[in-house]
Formats: C-alpha cells, sequence, structure tokens
C-alpha cells in the first residue's frame, strides 16, 4: 500500500492445559507457554505498532500470593521490549542460581509471568490516544478472585455514547468514554452480579465463606454474563478476557467483522488474529485450526474444558474484506490464493489499457505488500498471452518454420522489480520542504530497466487510499524512467468510504476518491447534490432510530468508477519536470473483488454497504455531517 493505514489490533490467548511441571519435562523450560506467548505476539506485529500488551494468570494461588502480572510498552518495539523486561528478571534469577528456573514451586510464588493463563494485544490506536494508559490489556481490579477481570480486544464499537448511558444508569461511574473502557465495565458489571447471586445462594444453603468462593469458581457462568454484557454492542470485535481465578474467554460480532482462530489439544488451548501464525507457532497443519463463529464465545473453564457457545444470533456474515487485502498475513493459505486472484481478474483491463502490447510494456509492483498480487498479475499475463499465441501460431498455416515458432514461443511478459522501498528511510522532519523531499525519495527505481520514450511501465499496488505517496513519491520516481505511459494498478477498488469497526480509515474526506468525487460535482456545478446529501444528513442528527440508508452514496451516483478513476489522475500527477507521458490510474472492480474473496463479503470500504446499523449512523453523523458543513462553508 503506497499510504500505510496505521491501524488494527492483534490478539493472542494460551491456555496452559498441564501443570508446568509438564512442560519444564517435556520441553525442557518452565517458560514454554512465556516463550509460545512471545512468538505470538511478534508473528502479529504487522497487526499493531503502536503498543504491546500481555498479562498472565496464575492458577491455584494462596491468599497474599500475587496471581495477576501485566507489562505494557509504547515503546518502537513495544513487543520485544515487553519481552526483554520479562525476560530481564529471568536472566537476573539465572545468573544468581539456574536451578531456580527449573523450581516450578518456586517461580509460581516469586516471579511474574510464570501462570497457565496467557493474554497478549498488540494495539494501533484505532481513535484513542497513543499512550501507555491506552494500552490493553485493560485490568479490573478487585481483592475478590473471580471478580478480576483482564480485557483485551480488537475492535471498535460505533454506540458507546449509548453504551456509556447505559453505565450511568446502573449506578456508575466510569473514569472515561472510550469503547475499551465501556466494555470492560459492562462486563465487569455483569460480573460482579454473577458473584453476588452465586454468593448469596450458597449462603442460603449455610456455605461457609471460604468454601462458596471455591464454589463460584466452579460455577461461575461466563457465556451468561457475556450475553448480558454484550445485547447492545454495534461493532465489529474479537474481545479477549481472563477472569481472576483462571477462566477465559473470547467474543467475536454476529457479523464475524474482525477475525480469531482457534486450536485445541490436551496441552493448550490458543487464539489469534490470524490462522497462519497458530500454525507457526505449534507447528499445525491449517485444518486442524478452527475459525471462531460469529457471534460465538470460546469459553475456556479453569479446569481447562473449553467451549464454543452461541452468545448472540449471528447476522448475514460480512467479514472484513480489507483484512485479507492488507492486513491479515499473506503466509495463510486462502488469502495467498485470494490476493493472487485479485491481481489475475485485473489483467484484463491492464490489457486494453496498453494495447495489448507486450513487447513494450513491463510490470512490476510497489513493495511490499503488493507482491503477491503481483503473481496473479503476472500469471492472468501468461494465460491471455498463451492465447495470443494459439492464435498467432495456428496463423501461420499448417507448415510454420521453426523459426517463426521458436519466435512466437519465447515471448515473455517484461517483468522487472522497479520499485524499491528504503525501509530505513524516515519522515521525521517537520518542515514541509525538507519532508515532502524525504517523502519523494521513499522509494527508489532501477535505472536502465525501462525504455524512455518507448516503454509502458504498468505497477500494481494493494490499494489506493488517500495518493500521499503516489502523489509525493511513487509517480516522481516512476516519470524519472520516461516511460511512454504509467499505469498504476490497484487490486483493490476505490475505496469511498471509512471504517468504523477497528481500522484507521474514519476520515472520509482524505479519501482521494472522495476527494475526486467532490471535484467533479464542482466541475459540473451539482452543489445542490452536496446540499441535498448534508440536509438529508443533518435531518437524522437526533433520530433515535436505527440508520438503515447510507445517504452519501448519493455523492458518487452521478459518476461511472472510470470517471472517477481518471478524476484521480489529475490530483496525484506530479509536475511534468519535462517528463511528457500519460498516467492511468486501474482499479479493481467491486463484482471480482467478491470473486476473488468470495467469503469475506464486508466491503462497506467500497460500497458503502455497512452490515450494521451503527456503521450507517457513525459514517452519517460524526464524519460527514462535518465534511458536509465544511465543504458548503467552501461553496458558499
Amino acid at each position: 500500500m503506497s499510504d500505510p493505514i496505521k491501524h488494527e489490533c492483534g490478539i493472542a490467548l494460551l491456555r496452559l492445559k498441564k501443570p508446568l511441571e509438564y512442560y519444564l519435562e517435556k520441553y525442557g523450560s518452565a517458560l514454554w507457554g512465556l516463550n509460545k506467548m512471545h512468538l505470538l505476539m511478534e508473528k502479529q506485529h504487522n497487526r499493531g505498532q503502536d503498543g504491546a500488551g500481555i498479562a498472565n494468570i496464575k492458577l491455584d494461588m494462596q491468599p497474599g500470593e500475587r496471581y495477576i502480572s501485566r507489562s505494557r510498552s509504547v515503546q518502537k518495539n513495544p513487543t520485544q521490549d515487553i519481552f526483554d523486561q520479562i525476560n530481564a528478571k529471568f536472566k537476573a534469577l539465572y545468573d544468581e542460581n539456574p536451578d531456580k528456573l527449573k523450581d516450578v514451586s518456586y517461580l509460581k510464588k516469586n516471579v511474574g509471568f510464570t501462570g497457565e493463563v496467557f493474554l497478549g494485544h498488540l494495539r494501533y490506536g484505532t481513535y484513542g490516544r497513543n499512550s501507555i494508559e491506552s494500552c490493553h490489556p485493560f485490568l479490573r481490579q478487585s481483592n475478590w478472585m473471580t471478580r478480576n477481570l483482564v480485557v483485551a480486544g480488537n475492535f471498535n464499537l460505533t454506540n458507546v455514547d449509548e453504551l456509556f448511558d447505559v453505565l450511568v444508569e446502573l449506578g456508575q461511574h466510569p473514569k472515561e468514554k472510550s469503547d475499551t473502557v465501556t466494555v470492560m465495565e459492562k462486563i465487569g458489571h455483569f460480573l460482579d452480579v454473577e458473584n453476588d447471586e452465586l454468593y448469596a445462594h450458597y449462603k442460603s444453603l449455610g456455605y461457609a465463606k471460604t468454601d462458596i468462593y471455591a464454589r463460584i469458581q466452579d460455577e461461575i457462568k461466563i457465556d451468561k454474563i457475556l450475553k448480558k454484557a454484550s445485547e447492545r454492542w454495534d461493532g465489529g470485535y474479537a474481545m479477549a478476557g481472563l477472569l481472576g481465578h483462571g477462566s477465559a474467554f473470547v467474543l467475536r460480532d454476529p457479523s464475524g467483522i474482525r477475525p480469531a482462530f482457534w486450536y485445541e489439544d490436551d496441552e493448550i488451548c490458543v487464539v489469534a488474529s490470524e490462522r497462519p501464525v497458530i500454525q507457526t507457532a505449534f507447528n499445525l497443519k491449517v485444518e486442524d485450526i478452527q475459525e471462531l463463529k460469529p457471534g460465538h464465545a470460546l469459553i475456556i473453564e479453569k479446569k481447562g474444558q473449553v467451549k464454543e457457545i452461541e452468545i448472540n444470533a449471528p447476522r448475514e456474515l460480512k467479514q472484513c474484506s480489507f483484512e485479507r487485502i492488507y492486513f491479515s498475513r499473506g503466509s495463510d493459505a486462502d488469502i495467498y490464493k485470494e490476493r493472487k486472484a485479485l491481481g489475475r481478474l485485473i489483467v484484463k483491463d491492464v490489457l486494453e489499457s496498453v494495447g495489448h502490447d507486450y513487447d513494450n510494456s513491463v510490470f512490476s509492483f510497489i513493495p511490499n505488500t503488493a507482491e503477491v498480487s503481483f503473481y496473479g498479475l503476472i500469471k492472468g499475463l501468461e494465460e491471455a498471452h498463451n492465447q495470443d499465441k494459439i492464435k498467432q501460431i495456428q496463423a501461420l498455416g499448417a507448415n510454420p518454420s521453426s523459426e517463426a515458432l521458436s519466435e512466437i514461443i519465447n515471448r515473455r511478459a517484461r517483468i522487472e522489480k522497479i520499485a524499491i522501498k528504503d525501509a530505513k528511510l524516515r519522515t521525521f522532519i517537520t518542515q514541509d520542504d525538507s519532508r515532502d523531499d524525504l517523502v519523494a525519495h521513499v522509494y527508489d527505481i532501477t535505472y536502465g530497466s525501462v525504455r524512455r520514450g518507448t516503454d509502458n511501465l504498468i505497477v500494481i499496488d494493494d490499494s489506493i487510499v488517500r495518493g500521499t505517496t503516489l502523489r509525493q513519491s511513487i509517480l516522481r520516481i516512476l516519470d524519472r524512467l520516461g516511460p511512454k505511459k504509467i499505469v498504476v494498478v490497484s487490486s483493490a477498488p476505490q475505496i469511498r468510504y471509512p471504517d468504523c469497526y477497528g481500522i484507521d480509515m474514519a476520515k472520509m474526506g482524505d479519501f482521494i476518491a472522495f476527494e475526486a468525487a467532490i471535484e467533479l460535482i464542482k466541475e459540473q456545478g451539482k452543489q445542490d447534490l452536496l446540499e441535498e446529501v448534508y440536509r438529508l444528513c443533518l435531518s437524522e442528527v437526533n433520530d433515535k432510530k436505527e440508520a438503515e440508508i447510507n445517504h452519501v452514496k448519493k455523492i458518487y451516483e452521478p459518476f461511472t468508477p472510470e470517471k472517477i478513476s481518471a478524476q484521480i489522475v489529475k490530483r496525484v500527477s506530479p509536475p511534468q519536470n519535462g517528463w511528457k507521458g500519460e498516467i492511468e490510474i486501474i482499479y479493481q472492480t467491486v463484482e471480482n473483488l467478491r470473486k476473488a474473496v468470495p467469503n469475506h463479503t464486508g466491503d462497506w470500504y467500497f460500497t458503502g454497504n455497512y452490515p450494521t446499523p451503527g456503521g450507517n449512523k457513525v459514517v452519517k453523523w460524526r464524519w460527514h455531517y462535518n465534511l458536509f458543513l465544511t465543504f458548503l462553508s467552501l461553496l458558499v
């Protein structure tokens, strides 16, 4: 992606089902679980670089013994920073007495992160502050073990205001209005209720207080708590939690917007945001791993039993397609196929743009996430080229010469690595002129790979969001090669609408497609359309009904995708600086996206079809409303 999207989160949960002595004997270390957590989190670092956190619960600890550990970091490499801090304690212990690392009883009583239940989180601060206080996991503390709650998740709720008001109505006084705090306190409230009900029940039967709390640990119903807590949640979420006594859960939203995968055997139960992470960490086959069903919770009880229970009725499946295009690891077997398909399906439009001129066209990609779709593009080119070769051979007649056949057979699509991303270059200078100069040189090029004035240059990117890097860097670099034509291909359709379920794509006014549509409206004198949409949105600001219609779609309706693409070209084209070539941008169609990614139909980024009422509400009220005020003031 030429414009990095920074915000998406990842979770990892690990429950050791055997005593620590088992792992010490079998794997040679009592820290085997901790090491696996490091791997689970590090393998998901693509999902969160603003911060990271880990929590650990020790089972069956005595009163007065610390049983919850937590560490968080917002340093440059937060995951490594956390584990450096944790491992420093074990190194000091080893230096003092190596045998202590084999004494499980000593470790559990004296050293943190030596418990059986782990919860890790990788954070991209979707709409919050990037501070240690904003880092998951969040901890709700109590002197009663079964009331302690640790929460972390990959989510964003669209109705935080409503949920916050519910907490206030319950008599709570939340310390801040955020979806994380709101979620934690809502779960915490019903956790308290469940504890109170069980306590009252067993007290009425004459049980001693210490015995009551032992019974609560065994009988607390997490599914009941989650059903009550989540019944009014609107948004996308994979929510994970630990209770102080050692039970754990992961809850997924009813539309399946945010991903979650899990695996269980007699040694472990593990959950992660991405399937290949579990495969790699535990050397598993793809078919060994299950996807958590939408609307379901995976509940791991203190005794180790694992259950997948329906919490909220599943809705129409709308798994996020952008996860597949950009965020999730391409090493997943299905994602790899999907990204290749995205490249292959756009070949027809690419060939038409260069007049099927294979001999004078060079094909490449924008590093690094577009590489897999590039393989698909090349596969499609080869298939199309072979069909052309068949026709050319047939045209030679019954007795073609070896030379003529050889010339046709040996023709290949010209493939080059054109763009090279300088990973070491950082645009930290704040002065505009200096920073713009650095941005322009984030990518470098392979000189001599394109024939000046003769060759078309086709480069594929996974998506084009804001167009900033395309305008400030990529096109300025590519035009130095002097191609006859530059064709920028996006494996994703035009991104027209913001996300409100956990990815930092909330500002519609930043999207290059939206900017292009507004420019077209101005050029064609259709300002009345802006006012119409603004009035429709404004009329619903105080409407408490569920938002069923995304009125902002009207802005795009007068224009074909090709028309918008042509306007985008105008906005991203750099100063000519002597180069007189042509620029064209080709986007994937929504229809082809659905063919390539058939099982992840959450395409609201491109269509505006939000899977929950809260999606339409947020889009219209929070962002679009403000944007239209701005635009109207400019138009007046």
